[in-house]
């Protein structure tokens, strides 16, 4: 089941280059702190970036861990690495310094762009960023810098040796299949991956959200996704990609969204996550402000959930989805003209140029439609493989090219895929995905934890959150507070256990914990 992509392939710079060149003056950018930037700006300034970087020494196929707030900068410098050639690595700002020193580590990146706060009670992603760095190793790490410094030591355009022309030589020597961004997700080991998107996956994938949204240079499409997770990278190309402008909070505020929503004259929410919207949608100003401009919105949920968010906006289009950071995003979406029911209770059709397969997770051999199976995928979107990780690569990615997602899903007679739940141990927290081997990772560092099972406990506002049961080391005493103190401030607070339940005997397959049993127990217990 596959439907084929019709516009050119390029590179990301190539990308804004054709927009600047189209319409300079149309507006690219727009961030809640007040900054707007053209197309044609938003050019000059990848531009500019790239010969500071070009300057700092980075050369084609480095690495640059960008761990930035959300802004145009970030947006341009993303750019601007992907222009010399270099990979762009996003850093999850929720991360805590452990976290964001594996991903400098493990993607043996050359340089962290970092930036102090950027205003009264935003995060010192600077601080953090040095915390990283000072506890532990980071061999292939040359530099820690801000953005600032990074284009101070630059200079104007030809100082320090730098050929005028060399920016332009770095664009002419990036292809399309090099890789761009380098973005970390959780999979079923004790560590985030890195999962490798190239220049064609990124931009293909842009081409067919333009087109499935049959977005044009009159929409403004905002989302609230962090530009650290590939969806909010693929919506900013996107919008690119149609010559829209895309509108970004920041740092998300359920509580001042409605008026920015009215004020920037919204076309197009992509929510995607119901921890999102709910919010939005609660606030009391809502039915006052004026949102008739807003024609079609994106979110995923539960089918009733789903259908209670669509009637609170009633003139919009709704939609939902199937995605993955393998995927570089979106894997299937919803067509604007289906029926509103398999609007709000599928995830869609595959994206242009996708074929997915549903198979018997035991065999292997293809299942009909609307019977659950194993996910698999291929196409022109794929990830190109885990960053040195081929072990992994192997496991996922078979002879054929089929991507093997551990999701159990189904696709209708319409083609249209719904995803139904995990083989893999994985949790998703608010839309965050967190692998139970990163939770119990950490918690067996804690004295007093002899054995431990992390499985998802259901939550009315997250959907899922984690669960951890421990059985004590021989002699050993811990409170439940106690072992979550121990990872309070240390990990990402999505992973923090909500629930540390104590256990004497495991119910066991085998050698392995049923942890069906457990998420039964504590699901159970919670109701």
């Amino acid at each position: 089941m596959s439907t084929g992509a019709r516009r050119r392939v390029t590179t990301l710079p190539e990308l804004v280059e054709e927009s600047a060149a189209a319409d300079p003056d149309a507006e690219a950018l727009v961030f809640a702190d007040g900054e707007r930037l053209s197309v044609g700006a938003l050019a000059l300034r990848t531009r500019e970036h790239a010969g500071a970087l070009l300057a700092a020494g980075i050369s084609p196929g480095d690495r640059v861990a960008l761990l930035l707030p959300a802004s145009a900068d970030l947006v341009a410098l993303l750019l601007a690495t992907t222009r010399v050639g270099a990979v762009a690595v996003p850093v999850n700002a929720r991360y805590r310094p452990d976290e964001v020193r594996h991903v400098i580590a493990h993607s043996g990146a050359a340089l962290v762009v970092t930036a102090p706060p950027s205003g009264p009670g935003a995060p010192d992603l600077g601080d953090l960023a040095r915390r990283a760095v000072d506890g532990g190793d980071t061999p292939e790490l040359r530099a820690v810098t801000t953005l600032a410094e990074l284009t101070a030591a630059a200079g104007p355009a030809g100082s320090r040796g730098l050929d005028p022309d060399a920016v332009a030589d770095a664009l002419a020597a990036t292809r399309v299949r090099d890789p761009a961004v380098l973005v970390y997700t959780s999979g079923t080991t004790a560590a985030p991956k890195g999962a490798l998107l190239s220049h064609e996956a990124l931009v293909r994938l842009a081409a067919g959200i333009a087109e499935r949204m049959e977005l044009g240079p009159t929409d403004r499409i905002w989302t609230a996704i962090p530009l650290f997770h590939g969806g909010g990278i693929t919506f900013a190309v996107a919008a690119l990609t149609a010559r829209a402008t895309f509108v970004h909070p920041g740092y998300f505020d359920p509580t001042t969204t409605p008026e920015l929503l009215e004020r920037e004259r919204i076309t197009v929410a992509l929510a995607a996550f119901e921890t999102i919207w709910l919010p939005v949608l609660d606030r009391p100003d809502w039915p006052d402000r004026d949102l008739a401009r807003l024609r079609l919105v994106m979110a995923v949920g539960v089918p009733e959930r789903l259908r209670a968010m669509a009637a609170r906006v009633p003139q919009a289009v709704h939609v939902s989805c199937v995605a993955m950071t393998e995927s570089s995003a979106f894997l299937s979406l919803g067509r604007l003209d289906d029926p509103l029911e398999a609007r709000l209770t599928t995830g869609g059709h595959p994206m242009p140029g996708m074929a997915v397969r549903i198979v018997d997770p035991e065999d292997g051999h293809d299942l009909g439609p609307d019977e659950p199976g194993e996910l698999l995928f291929r196409g022109p979107n794929a990830f190109d493989g885990y960053f040195r990780d081929p072990e992994a690569t192997a496991v996922t990615v078979d002879a054929q090219g089929w991507v093997h997602t551990g999701d159990v899903a189904t696709v209708d007679a319409a083609g249209r895929v719904t995803f139904r739940s995990r083989l893999k141990d994985m949790l998703k927290v608010g839309g965050e995905n967190v692998a139970a081997a990163e939770i119990e990772d950490h918690l067996l560092t804690h004295p007093a934890v002899g054995v431990v099972a992390v499985v998802a406990a259901p939550d009315e506002h997250y959907v899922e959150v984690p669960a951890a049961f421990v059985q004590l080391a021989p002699g050993a005493h811990a409170t439940a507070e106690e072992i979550i103190g121990h990872c309070v401030g240390r990990i990402a607070a999505f992973r923090v256990p909500r629930y540390v339940r104590f256990v004497q005997e495991w119910p066991m397959s085998g050698t392995k914990i049923r942890k069906v049993e457990l998420r039964a127990r504590i699901a159970d217990e919670l109701a």
